[in-house]
Parts: C-alpha cells; structure tokens; sequence
C-alpha cells in the first residue's frame, strides 16, 4: 500500500468513528424534536424508525473507521514504540483510533439504545 493511502486511511481511521457518532447525535436530536412537535404532530413520523436507521449508519461508519485503522497498523507493524517520522506517527494514530473507535462504537450502541428506552414524548 502507498505512503498516501495509509496517511488518508490513517486520518479516516482517527477522525472517522467521531464524526459518525456525532452525525447520528446531531440528526438524532432533530428527529426527536421533530416526532415530538405539536406543529409536525400529522405527519406520524416514527421516531424509532429513524433513529435505527442513523444507527446502523453510524454504526457502519465506525466500523469502517475501526477496519481502516487495522490496516494501517498492520502496514506499520514493523515501527517501534519511539520510531522517528512518518512511520512511527502512522503507527501511533493507528494505536489511538484503534482504542477511540471502541468507544465511539459504545457511544453509537448508547444512543441508539436510548431509543428504545425513551418514555415517550411530553409535550407542553
């Protein structure tokens, strides 16, 4: 694999987890505002429905940030802890997404867990 791709493979993989969980977060909360609205209200839209369907978005794009990280630890398997350049600093990204996609992984399964736990809308 070329130096180029493991550097855009190894940015996906650090950044891409994050920007996943925070894309279901964001559109989560305004497809819950919006199933809760008096204003929207005849519409019937289905809050769960749709925040399944930003789950399993999420949860694909976790995934496959977590995937990219793996591969470019195993490209980079050969630098050493305190290996100098680009190299170590590939491997090193690759450690941390590899840990940080875990979590957001476990951020993505809690918010679209909080779904089919929600107590309903309460509208004022």
């Amino acid at each position: 694999m070329t130096h180029r791709r493991l550097e855009l493979l190894q940015w996906y993989a650090l950044f891409g987890g994050a920007l996943a969980w925070t894309g279901q977060h964001v559109l989560g909360y305004f497809v819950s505002a919006a199933g809760c609205s008096v204003a929207v209200a005849h519409w019937d839209l289905s809050i769960v429905l749709w925040e399944s369907v930003l789950t399993a978005l999420a949860l694909g794009g976790v995934l496959a940030a977590e995937a990219a990280a793996f591969l470019v630890y195993r490209a980079t398997e050969e630098a050493g802890k305190d290996t100098p350049g680009p190299l170590g600093r590939l491997h090193f990204f690759a450690q941390a997404a590899l840990v940080g996609n875990v979590l957001f992984l476990m951020l993505v399964l809690l918010d679209g867990a909080g779904v089919l736990f929600h107590s309903g809308c309460k509208l004022a």
